[in-house]
C-alpha cells in the first residue's frame, strides 16, 4: 500500500477541508465495520461514519448493483423522464414504510440536507393548495439539527452551526425539548409527565402563531445535536395529535435514525405515530452514494396532484439512477439479511442488546454522566462531575479529545459538544454498522474505555 502521509493541519492539500487545524488520514478501503488508511492502519468504524453507514462496507452486491445501472443508463433529468429504478424503488420504499405511506409518494434527493428542504416547501405547498395560504412557519426544537442548508439551518437549534449565519436565516420558533437526563421537570414517572409538559409547549406556540404555522419538524430520536436522546413515552403521540387538531402537517426527520437504524424500520414505528412527511438518508443507501428521500403520504400527495397538479421544486440530480441502485440494492440486503431486527436493543441477543450491555460498562467511568439511545444508536455524555451533572468547560473539547484518543486506538467514534446549551456539554454519537460482531463490540468498547480515562483532566 503507498506510503501515503495524513493532510495535516500544514498540508497543502487543494481539498477545502472541514477543518485547517486536524490531520486528515487519506482512507483507501473498507470491509464489514473496518477502515484501512493509505499506511495500512486499521479502524473500527464504531460510528457507521457519522451513522451513516449500516450494512457494513466494502458489499460487493450494493457496487455491481451500482455497476449494472451505469452500464445501462447514467442519467436523466426528473423533468423529461422517469427510469424503472425509480419506479421500482421508490415503490418497495413505501411498502418498507408501513400503513401509512400507502398510496403516497417518495420524492428522492442526494441526501438530508436537500430531503429536508424538500419537506419544508412541500409543506408551505401543500398548505396553499387547500387553501391555508397564511401558513408558512415551521416550528421545530431546541438543540436539533435538521441540515447545512439555509432553509434547514432555520429550523435547526445547533447553535454552533448556525451562529454564524444567522442573519441570513428565516426565523421560527423553536421549542422546548424532553432531554431526562437534564430535565426541567418532575421524571418521577419515567419522564411521562414532563413529556406531556414539552408538547404542551408545540400546542401554545402553534397558538401563538395565529394560523400561521405550515408544520412541525422533529427528530424522533434526537441525533448528533443531543446524541441519541429516545423521547419518553407519550410525547410523540401527543406532539402528532396537536399537529392534527390544528391543521399542521407533522416533519418526521429521520435522516439518522431512518431505514433500520434504530430497530424498527423508522424509529416513529416505536410509538405508532403516523407523519405527513418523513424525511429520511445516511442510512438509506449506506454511504454507498448520495442519496436521501421525503416519504409523502396520500393526503399531502393528492393535495398537490388534484390542485395545482405540480410540485414546485427541483434538484437537477434527484432520481439519480445510479444512486437509487445503490439505494435500492442496501434495501434488499438489509431485508435479506435481517438487519433490522438485528437493530432491535429490545429484542433478546441482538447485537444491538450486546451493544448495550456493553456501553453500560462505561457508567463506571467518573467522567461519564449519561448512556442513552435505542437500537444502534447511542449517546454518551462526559460530566465533570456526575453528581451536579456540571459539564466540562467548552474550551477544554472533552469529547474531541476522547475521539482523538480512541483514533489512536484505531477506534472510531463521533465527537460533539453543546449538548447541555449549545455551547458546553460534551458527548460522543455511537452507531455501528449491523453487522458488527460481539467480539468487535467489546474490543471497542474497551478501548473507549481506555480512551475515556487517558483523557480525563
Amino acid at each position: 500500500m503507498p506510503d501515503s502521509p495524513a493532510i495535516g493541519p500544514s498540508s497543502n492539500s487543494a481539498v477545502l477541508r472541514r477543518s485547517f487545524r486536524k490531520a486528515f488520514p487519506p482512507a483507501v478501503r473498507g470491509e464489514g465495520v473496518y477502515l484501512w488508511d493509505a499506511r495500512g492502519k486499521q479502524y473500527l468504524d464504531f460510528s457507521g461514519s457519522a451513522a451513516v453507514n449500516f450494512i457494513g462496507h466494502g458489499v460487493a452486491e450494493i457496487a455491481a448493483a451500482m455497476t449494472a445501472q451505469a452500464k445501462q443508463l447514467e442519467f436523466v433529468h426528473s423533468s423529461q423522464f422517469t427510469t424503472p429504478v425509480a419506479e421500482e424503488y421508490a415503490a418497495e420504499l413505501l411498502d418498507f414504510a408501513g400503513k401509512n405511506f400507502e398510496d403516497g409518494c417518495v420524492y428522492f434527493t442526494c441526501g438530508g440536507s436537500e430531503s429536508v428542504e424538500t419537506a419544508l416547501k412541500l409543506a408551505r405547498q401543500y398548505q396553499v393548495e387547500i387553501g391555508q395560504k397564511t401558513r408558512h412557519q415551521v416550528i421545530s426544537r431546541g438543540q436539533s439539527y435538521h441540515g447545512s442548508t439555509l432553509g434547514a439551518l432555520s429550523v435547526s437549534g445547533n447553535k454552533r452551526r448556525r451562529e454564524i449565519y444567522l442573519p441570513m436565516v428565516r426565523e421560527f420558533a423553536h421549542i422546548a425539548f424532553p432531554y431526562c437526563y437534564r430535565c426541567a421537570f418532575d421524571c418521577t414517572d419515567s419522564c411521562r409527565n414532563c413529556g406531556q409538559k414539552y408538547a404542551a409547549e408545540l400546542e401554545e406556540a402553534i397558538e401563538a402563531a395565529q394560523g400561521e404555522v405550515a408544520a412541525f419538524i422533529v427528530e424522533p430520536v434526537s441525533g448528533a445535536t443531543l446524541g441519541a436522546v429516545v423521547p419518553p413515552p407519550g410525547y410523540l403521540q401527543s406532539v402528532a395529535e396537536i399537529c392534527r387538531r390544528h391543521g399542521v402537517l407533522l416533519i418526521a426527520d429521520e435522516v439518522m435514525t431512518g431505514m433500520g437504524r434504530t430497530g424498527s424500520n423508522f424509529a416513529v414505528d416505536h410509538w405508532d405515530v403516523a407523519p405527513d412527511i418523513l424525511v429520511t438518508a445516511k442510512g438509506l443507501s449506506s454511504g454507498y452514494a448520495p442519496l436521501g428521500a421525503v416519504l409523502v403520504s396520500k393526503r399531502v400527495a393528492d393535495a398537490i396532484a388534484h390542485g395545482s397538479g405540480a410540485f414546485q421544486h427541483g434538484f437537477t440530480y434527484n432520481s439519480h439512477p445510479i444512486s437509487l441502485a445503490a439505494g435500492r440494492a442496501v434495501l434488499r440486503f438489509l431485508q435479506e439479511r435481517k438487519l433490522v431486527q438485528s437493530a432491535d436493543s429490545e429484542q433478546q441477543g441482538s447485537i444491538a442488546a450486546t451493544l448495550r450491555r456493553a456501553l453500560e460498562s462505561l457508567r463506571d467511568a467518573k467522567s461519564v454522566g449519561d448512556v442513552r439511545g435505542i437500537g444502534l444508536l447511542w449517546g454518551v455524555e462526559f460530566v465533570a462531575d456526575q453528581a451536579s451533572k456540571r459539564p466540562f468547560a467548552s474550551q477544554l473539547n472533552f469529547a474531541g479529545r476522547v475521539a482523538q484518543a480512541a483514533v489512536q486506538r484505531g477506534l472510531l467514534v463521533y465527537p460533539m459538544q453543546g449538548c447541555v446549551d449549545g455551547v458546553s456539554g460534551d458527548h460522543l454519537l455511537i452507531a455501528p454498522p449491523a453487522v458488527i460482531t460481539a467480539e468487535q463490540i467489546d474490543w471497542a468498547v474497551k478501548q473507549l474505555g481506555e480512551a475515556i480515562d487517558e483523557t480525563v483532566p
